[in-house]
């Protein structure tokens, strides 16, 4: 009975995940299809809270610029030169955040054997737990060069696996959540 109640605690996050959606704001007055360049903001990429080991590192900070810099390109965005003037200043944040969901799960009712006249139940009861878990949000913002204002705005969340993700696995991951929040830049 125990493994089910997991199972299902666990089915339940997965859809959760499942259901995430990009969230995206910006400026309408900003005309965004007018840009041709872009750089960095500094830092380019913050953790929060800082100094978290499970999600801050030199490693993970290269593959998420490294994933912006090839969504950027493939919308005809390039880096800015020394030459050229910026755009869009770009900073990407990853967000660890412990999150709690009640959840309710009812055992029992109609199953089991049939007995020639229906189905033979057994009793009927509900079991509420809370279930800790930790959420990762990637946020990227677009920002006006001179004066560092906020032009758009795009995140996305994702479960934070329990077992270890391998290099290539983080890669993907990266990669997969920068390609939805970039999905319709530039808005127009």
């Amino acid at each position: 009975m125990r493994v089910l109640a997991v199972l299902a605690v666990f089915l339940f996050l997965l859809g959760c995940q499942a259901t995430s959606t990009v969230q995206r704001d910006y400026n309408p007055s900003h005309a965004f299809l007018d840009d041709q360049f872009w750089d960095w903001a500094d830092p380019a990429v913050e953790f929060r809270p800082q100094g978290d080991p499970r999600i801050a590192s030199d490693i993970t900070a290269s593959r998420i610029r490294e994933s912006v810099a090839d969504q950027l390109d493939s919308r005809g965005l390039r880096p800015a030169t020394d030459s050229t003037g910026v755009d869009l200043l770009v900073r990407a944040y990853l967000i660890n955040e412990q999150k709690q969901d009640v959840v309710t799960i009812t055992h029992g009712g109609s199953f089991g054997a049939y007995w020639g006249r229906g189905w033979a139940g057994g009793p009927v009861y509900s079991e509420t737990r809370s279930v800790d878990y930790h959420e990762v949000t990637l946020q990227i913002d677009m920002l006006h060069p001179q004066t560092g204002e906020l032009l758009w705005r795009g995140s996305d969340s994702e479960l934070m696996r329990q077992r270890p993700l391998s290099p290539s696995e983080r890669n993907q991951q990266i990669q997969q959540l920068v390609t939805r929040i970039l999905a319709s830049f530039p808005p127009g």
